[in-house]
């Protein structure tokens, strides 16, 4: 896995702070367990096939499952979601979610407090990249994973640029590691 911390779209600039490099599973593993309400955010790019064996829809439906982690499904994906008969925790606009995250006084999806960690995959690179940068400035209490193949510089934490394989063998490694949460 050669690890490269540069965005995947060309020119896209994030400023000083930069998302540090998820080099080991381990590290998503250990901050979903540390984290006391963690969400996941994912987008309509999950039921689109990585190879014949890997869809981000049903890696998603596993870490929910196995972490305890509701998943917030945005544009039509609540229909794959639900012909894989998983029922994820609300239905939101990708940019509804990123702004909700954003304020501090939302209680989140079940009124039972804000999120303090927030794991992004499957939306466009483009939009993953705005929400990002918005919690990055305007949500002091919320760390960001974008489990994306590419690497987000707007994220706290990001998978570099991987291969289909590695990215699948990176998650396979976390998704074991992450039961008996």
């Amino acid at each position: 896995m050669g690890a490269k911390a540069e965005p995947w779209q060309t020119a896209e600039i994030a400023g000083p702070k930069k998302a540090l490099l998820i080099l080991k599973p381990e590290v998503v593993v250990a901050m979903v367990k540390r984290a006391k309400r963690p969400i996941l955010v994912i987008g309509h790019h999950a039921a689109v096939d990585y190879s014949d064996d890997a869809k981000m829809i049903d890696y998603s439906i596993r870490m929910s499952k196995t972490g305890e982690i509701p998943i917030v499904a945005t544009g039509h994906l609540v229909a794959d979601f639900l012909k894989r008969d998983f029922q994820p925790a609300a239905w939101l606009s990708a940019m509804d979610i990123g702004n909700r995250l954003q304020d501090s006084e939302w209680q989140g999806l079940d009124g039972a407090g804000p999120y303090d960690l927030a794991l992004f995959m499957g939306l466009p690179y483009y939009m993953e990249f705005v929400i990002l940068s918005g919690l990055k400035h305007f949500s002091a209490n919320l760390k960001t994973i974008s489990l994306d193949r590419f690497y987000n510089p707007h994220a706290t934490w990001s998978f570099p640029n991987l291969s289909v394989d590695d990215w699948k063998d990176s998650f396979e490694i976390l998704l074991s590691k992450l039961g008996g949460k």
